[in-house]
């Protein structure tokens, strides 16, 4: 299968940033710039890349637009409001990415993506219909349970990977997931999982983790320095 038509990236930017200490994250500095700015700048760099739909929270729609055009985003199809759960939001980019062949789901609060990150998952996805990058598991992982917690289970690393985003996804594939989804899940690749599609993994970077915490800036901005240096 080679899955033809355009491919559209959903930028999610709706969340609360409840460990922000009160900063919108979405708008934290970074090297200077707003971080959505740096998300935003690898899709329009990504050649796999036809159109972008961001995802704001509704209070913040107006000012991502004006974001957008201020950094000439001219990829930028739309902004729309989220809804009250990531999946919502999830949704809202999906209706809005029009005709789309491919969605491409993507944490703004992951600014270190790369343009080379989105195309593997583009390629992959028209081969496969669905495509996650993830990064195996350095530490040894616990399942655990109760109150207090206590180790359930200890599985085996090997085959422990670590998800993150772009997920990228044929849009008539995750519609239907989306549909048929009867709870709240964590990200789209559970979805598409529970209806017994499979979902083919790449690996991404240790480097695309999502900013949750204001040290994660700190961490964010060294590595930007970095990569500029070099």
């Amino acid at each position: 299968m080679m899955l033809e038509g355009s491919a559209v990236g959903i930028v999610v930017a709706a969340g609360r940033s409840e460990r922000m200490d009160g900063l919108d994250k979405i708008f934290a500095a970074l090297m200077g710039r707003p971080l959505l700015v740096w998300t935003l700048a690898a899709f329009k760099r990504c050649d796999a890349i036809d159109g972008v739909v961001v995802v704001a929270s509704p209070r913040s729609v107006e000012r991502v637009r004006d974001l957008c055009a201020e950094w000439r985003f001219t990829n930028v199809m739309a902004v729309v409001p989220g809804g009250e759960t990531r999946q919502e939001s999830v949704r809202a980019g999906i209706d809005a990415a029009g005709d789309a062949a491919i969605v491409v789901i993507h944490d703004a609060a992951r600014p270190l993506v790369t343009p080379e990150l989105i195309e593997r998952g583009v390629a992959l996805a028209r081969e496969t219909g669905a495509a996650l990058c993830a990064i195996p598991s350095r530490d040894t992982v616990k399942e655990v349970d109760g109150d207090p917690p206590t180790v359930r289970a200890t599985p085996e690393r090997a085959r422990m990977w670590l998800a993150q985003t772009p997920q990228v996804f044929d849009r008539a594939l995750l519609l239907e997931a989306h549909g048929r989804a009867t709870s709240a899940a964590t990200d789209d690749a559970a979805l598409v999982e529970a209806m017994g599609h499979e979902v083919r993994v790449y690996e991404g970077a240790a480097s695309n983790f999502k900013i949750t915490t204001p040290e994660d800036l700190i961490v964010a901005e060294a590595l930007l320095r970095e990569r500029f240096a070099m």
